[in-house]
C-alpha cells in the first residue's frame, strides 16, 4: 500500500539531480570523462578577454586553473550581496562548470574502473573574464570592492577590468594600435631642423 503511494507520489529522482540554483548542465552524453589540462591561449585569438555585457569586471591574471560550481556559486553569491543595494545591478557569469570530475577514494587500490562522480568544474586558460557587473549605472568603488571580495574566493589572482582595458593574449596584454589621426608625422620644417 505504502510503495505503491510512494511511486505515484514521489517519483524516483536520479542519483545527481539539477536544481535551478545550481551551476550543472541539463544533461550530458558521457558522465565520466578524462582529465584534460587548463588551456594556454597560443593562437592569437583574444575572444572572451574583454568585456561584453557590463560595465566593470574581473579576469584571470595568474595562472590557468580548474573552478568547481561550488567556488563560481560562492564568489556569485558574495557579488549579489555587495551589489543588492543597486536597484536593477546584475551579475554575468560568463563561464559555465560543464566538466564532471571524478574522484577514487583515498588508499583505494589500482584498477576497478574510474572513480564516481564528485562535482562540476570549468577549466578557464589566462585572460578569461569571469565575472561582470552591469544592468544599471554602478560607482566604480562599488564594483570593485564587490570583485575584490568575489576574487578572494577563487583560487587564482584576478584583475579588475572595464570597458576601455585593453584584451590579453594570455600573459600579454594587447595594446590598441594608434589611429592615423593619433600619430603625428614630422613637417617639412621639422625634417630641416635636424
Amino acid at each position: 500500500m505504502f510503495s505503491l503511494l510512494r511511486t505515484t507520489l514521489l517519483p524516483h529522482l536520479p542519483a545527481s539531480v539539477r536544481f535551478r540554483s545550481q551551476l550543472a548542465p541539463r544533461q550530458v552524453q558521457h558522465v565520466k570523462r578524462h582529465k584534460g589540462r587548463v588551456p594556454i591561449p597560443i593562437g592569437g585569438s583574444t575572444k572572451g578577454t574583454t568585456l561584453a555585457y557590463g560595465e566593470w569586471g574581473i579576469r584571470i591574471k595568474g595562472m590557468g586553473v580548474r573552478f568547481s560550481a561550488k567556488q563560481l556559486t560562492t564568489a556569485e553569491e558574495v557579488i549579489k550581496r555587495k551589489i543588492k543595494v543597486v536597484k536593477g545591478a546584475k551579475v554575468y557569469l560568463r563561464v559555465f562548470p560543464d566538466i564532471p570530475v571524478c574522484i577514487k577514494g583515498n588508499e583505494t587500490r589500482m584498477g576497478k574502473g574510474k572513480g564516481t562522480f564528485e562535482f562540476w568544474a570549468t577549466r578557464v586558460p589566462t585572460g578569461r573574464v569571469i565575472f561582470e557587473i552591469g544592468g544599471t549605472p554602478i560607482r566604480e568603488e562599488l564594483a570593485r570592492e564587490a570583485l575584490r571580495q568575489a576574487a578572494d574566493k577563487l583560487p587564482t589572482i584576478m584583475e579588475f577590468i572595464t570597458r576601455s582595458t585593453p584584451p590579453r593574449l594570455g600573459n600579454l596584454v594587447l595594446q590598441p594600435e594608434p589611429s592615423t589621426d593619433q600619430l603625428s608625422y614630422p613637417t617639412q620644417t621639422e625634417l630641416v631642423k635636424t
